[in-house]
């Protein structure tokens, strides 16, 4: 149960005098739906409205604070016209200018004879001083209604910049006074102030400098979502680990035949990492691991390492991709790789069907199957197993939580092992995936080739042509990536067609298609054609998934690599120089670049290293743009910025996990803050993993 000192603020929208439900919703859809949403969107500005001068010393163009007397109202008898009325102290005159004005109001708040303080933009027309509707008419008595520093909100249509304003200040008076949840210390050498102080000082702005990232009010509040964020990560995980799993550690002998068979040795990271997961399968608690390796690093491999590890047993395990061209790429590979092993491997995605399908189902649950590759056909109420021990989840990032549990609700207490090849900065990791063990695969295999990348102007379409006339004849295969145009995929489509049918013309049948519209079945046949050599150029749309191991595809050409971020540009990029080959990328652009987009662009020519890119991605585009728009996984922070608050992320990081050594059930007077800060920050269900455990 949230604290009762917190219900004030966790109240509905509509408990502010004045926002009625229409108000409400604009509200929500701009800040959320309780109170405390309102505290968390900050202001992006300020309005000064402290200069105030005599009307002879006011300046054109700048707010003006004026008290003058009301001398004469000119109202228009045309509706097109404007309402003026002649105001004047003593040393000018000031004209106010209505437009759709009702006399009745104005000649009310604005009584000839009588002295009124007028704030508003002061502006000369035809040689008199105006204000076009000013912001603030008030008696003299009513001077402190005018907001003389006025904070300026990120805003949405149909709301008032003044409605907006008067709901945070409620909301403010409504704040309570928090128990500190701060060490101490960390608070000392910060010089940050209470929580309340803060978050009151972040809304009464009084300088332009108040808006910096550095700013210690900011600060505080940044701090206090990112140290929320890790503590609920550290209780989840402590929950996980107590969940009792299998000790699982075969012999070691198909491990050994397989290691033995292979043509290469495994790098010092492979290494490591087996080691790791390994360890993890042997102990009593259930693994949850997350194996992040750029692409081409061998993730594959160690995954099937840790699978033959629980076949050695007698168990059985499973590998999930998102796509069925991945799982069928998966299921290929290692069947090779086990076909002398008396590992039995199956497929099963939603295109095997009939009887076809009913015998991998009858297999699995006889355990004549111990190892099953598939897609989403995996949740599948009727996919049942004998005994399934290890999970492997391949680009957890397209799958939601809820599926992953899902997957391993199959067995009794599996072992999961998530794989990306998506570079995901530490901060990412640390944010998202905070409840995993990391293992992260740095170095490549050791007969792969640095993939030769070159940025070339659209504008020499002629050379890149000539380039595949030359490629083709040394039986090279080459992808031809069409432009990102907009979210829309109709408009990638029809400038994947139009490539397509130019490259068509000039190289026949040679020449393919792939687009996200097209149906598995057919995209398959492509990819199949690809594979065998029928094909030789592949056009493809962005949305389409590319993670195919084709060793022979040694070109990439990226037409308008401007408009794609960092991390989709080395992603694709990562499709070539899967072969001891000669690889290159052609990064095509339009000029003249900007300076952000020739700053990507230079990136990609001069690092490999996904994780540089990664980062240098975040830095640029954000956390959001990262893994996508539509990918799950990524923390939604109302305040903290995890591309530049890195420095709070990490003393967060270090804190939560003292407090869970120190104090891992939140106990102490500083616990009992601290749980009042996970509800502040609507991280309930950590406190349920808490009292759960």
């Amino acid at each position: 149960m949230r604290p009762d000192i917190l219900n004030p603020i966790f109240r509905p929208l509509t408990t502010i005098p004045g926002i009625g439900p229409r108000l409400a919703k604009l509200i929500e859809k701009l800040a959320g739906p309780s109170l405390v949403h309102l505290l968390w969107h900050f202001p992006s500005g300020l309005v000064d409205r402290s200069y105030s001068p005599k009307i002879i010393e006011a300046m054109p163009g700048k707010i003006s604070t004026i008290t003058v007397k009301v001398d004469a109202h000119y109202p228009s008898h045309n509706k097109r016209q404007p309402y003026k009325i002649i105001c004047s102290d003593e040393t000018g005159s000031l004209m106010l200018v209505f437009f759709r004005a009702r006399k009745k109001y104005l000649t009310s708040v604005l009584p000839v004879g009588q002295v009124r303080t007028i704030s508003g933009k002061t502006e000369v027309f035809n040689n008199q001083l105006q204000i076009t509707h000013p912001e603030y008419i008030v008696k003299n008595d009513d001077l402190k209604n005018i907001l003389l520093i006025e904070p300026v909100y990120p805003m949405t249509t149909g709301l008032s910049l003044k409605v907006f304003g008067r709901a945070v200040r409620k909301v403010l008076e409504m704040a309570p006074d928090l128990s500190e949840w701060l060490d101490p210390e960390l608070q000392k050498s910060q010089k940050w102030f209470s929580w309340k102080s803060s978050i009151t000082s972040i809304h009464n702005p009084k300088s332009q400098s108040d808006f910096d990232n550095e700013n210690l009010f900011r600060q505080r509040i940044a701090y206090d979502e990112l140290l929320a964020n890790q503590l609920a990560l550290s209780l989840t995980r402590c929950k996980a680990r107590k969940v009792r799993g299998r000790s699982i550690s075969g012999n070691g002998n198909l491990r050994k035949r397989i290691i033995d068979s292979l043509p290469y040795s495994f790098t010092t990271s492979q290494k490591k990492s087996i080691i790791e997961i390994e360890k993890d399968m042997a102990a009593p608690h259930r693994m949850l691991r997350l194996l992040q390796g750029d692409v081409g690093s061998g993730k594959t491999i160690v995954a099937l390492v840790a699978m033959l590890n629980a076949i050695e047993l007698g168990v059985q395990a499973v590998l999930m991709a998102p796509t069925s061209i991945l799982a069928k790429q998966h299921f290929d590979t290692i069947q090779t790789l086990t076909k002398n092993l008396g590992v039995n491997c199956a497929l099963l995605t939603s295109q095997e069907k009939g009887k076809a399908r009913e015998t991998i189902l009858q297999n699995l649950i006889e355990n004549k199957i111990n190892l099953l590759i598939g897609t989403h056909a995996l949740f599948q109420e009727s996919v049942k197993f004998h005994d399934l021990a290890i999970v492997i989840i391949d680009e957890q990032h397209r799958f939601g939580v809820h599926q992953r549990l899902a997957l391993t609700a199959k067995g009794e207490n599996c072992d999961i092992l998530v794989m990306t090849a998506t570079p995901i900065p530490r901060t990412l990791v640390l944010t998202s995936y905070g409840d995993l063990d990391v293992s992260r695969l740095t170095d490549k295999p050791a007969n792969r080739k640095p993939i030769i990348t070159r940025l070339i102007s659209i504008k020499r379409y002629d050379e890149v042509i000539e380039r595949i006339r030359v490629a083709l004849t040394t039986k090279d295969q080459i992808y031809w990536v069409c432009p990102l145009i907009e979210d829309l995929e109709s408009t990638d489509l029809a400038a994947a067609e139009d490539r397509y049918s130019q490259l068509h013309n000039l190289f026949g049948d040679r020449v393919g298609l792939i687009h996200g519209q097209m149906k598995k079945e057919q995209k398959n046949t492509v990819i199949s054609a690809f594979l065998n050599g029928s094909i030789d150029v592949l056009v493809a749309t962005t949305v389409i998934e590319v993670g195919v191991d084709i060793p022979s595809a040694t070109i990439m050409i990226i037409e308008h690599a401007e408009r794609f971020g960092l991390s989709q540009l080395h992603q694709l990029r990562g499709r070539v120089g899967r072969s001891g080959r000669q690889s290159s990328c052609l990064l095509m652009y339009q000029s003249p670049l900007n300076r952000i987009a020739r700053q990507r662009l230079e990136v990609m020519r001069n690092t490999q290293d996904g994780f540089i890119i990664a980062e240098e991605d975040l830095r640029l585009r954000g956390a959001g743009e990262l893994l996508g728009t539509r990918q799950s996984g990524v923390p939604e922070f109302h305040i903290a910025d995890i591309a530049t608050d890195t420095n709070l992320l990490n003393i967060a990081h270090n804190d939560a996990s003292m407090i869970m050594k120190t104090d891992p059930k939140l106990q102490s007077a500083r616990g009992k803050a601290l749980q009042t800060l996970l509800y502040l920050f609507e991280r309930d269900a950590a406190i349920q993993n808490l009292n759960s455990g």
